[in-house]
């Protein structure tokens, strides 16, 4: 089974939606919708961290959470953040899921994720601390760069008492791999070799996200035919987790695909 991540975020900067959840209302009310689409978990986010974002202070980002986690308790929720300060709290709040684009590169939350129960999504990104950048990566590199990566951050995770069973490894995509459209593609095709080395749940997020843009070029309001297509190969190639904008549209490609192999 596919597990779906309905992208929320509560940003005034995202690079497709900046602004129209800041309202909580407005938030919850999508939030609710990602979930009746087919989002099996809200993957919320407070503070962008594509290359054009702006910073957001900790209590801000907290302020934000807080505006609407009440209200979408019924729902799975995973809290993508970078930040320390908002990462407990996130945990204190017992998320489901807790997603970092640094792949927890703090060892002082350590700690603090060995004895919570949530899923952790570790990210790989060329960047490895802080928001996307525009940088080359060459294609040929970028497979090692990540394993390398990997590598490293599940044995430390592992020894700081972080079990194997709620890890989650993201290879990054878009900008996070750098600005060539071909390192993205590169990763995607080569998933097979991330499952088979490390046996752990793969997720993917290639949403509306400029190395599809690329291609096609379609704005990122166009870009819904373009990342469903990348959804699916990526689903073929071994994802077990996807994070999207649209839920609907990958849940009846899933549900066509299943008919179709009666």
């Amino acid at each position: 089974m596919t597990t779906i991540l309905g992208i929320l975020n509560i940003t005034d900067d995202s690079f497709f939606d900046g602004g129209k959840y800041l309202d909580p209302a407005a938030a919850i009310a999508q939030g609710r919708a990602l979930a009746a689409d087919g989002a099996h978990v809200l993957d919320i986010g407070a503070a962008s961290s594509n290359p054009d974002s702006r910073g957001v202070p900790p209590e801000k980002e907290i302020a934000r959470l807080e505006a609407v986690l009440p209200a979408l308790s019924g729902i799975p929720l995973s809290i993508d953040t970078f930040s320390l300060p908002v990462q407990r709290w996130a945990l204190a709040q017992n998320v489901a899921y807790l997603n970092d684009i640094e792949g927890f590169a703090d060892a002082a939350l350590y700690p603090d994720l060995a004895v919570s129960s949530a899923k952790l999504i570790v990210m790989h990104s060329v960047q490895r601390r802080g928001a996307a950048t525009r940088v080359h990566v060459p294609p040929s590199e970028i497979m090692d760069r990540i394993v390398h990566f990997f590598d490293a951050r599940l044995a430390v995770l592992e020894a700081a008492g972080v079990t194997r069973d709620r890890l989650i490894l993201d290879p990054g995509m878009g900008f996070f791999l750098g600005t060539d459209p071909e390192t993205s593609f590169t990763v995607l095709r080569r998933l097979p070799e991330l499952a088979a080395r490390y046996g752990l749940p793969l997720l993917v997020s290639v949403s509306r996200k400029s190395f599809l843009r690329a291609v096609t070029g379609r704005h990122a309001a166009e870009a819904g035919p373009a990342s469903l297509a990348a959804e699916l190969f990526a689903i073929h190639r071994g994802a077990n987790f996807i994070r999207t904008h649209t839920p609907a549209a990958l849940r009846d490609a899933l549900m066509l695909e299943k008919a179709l192999r009666g």
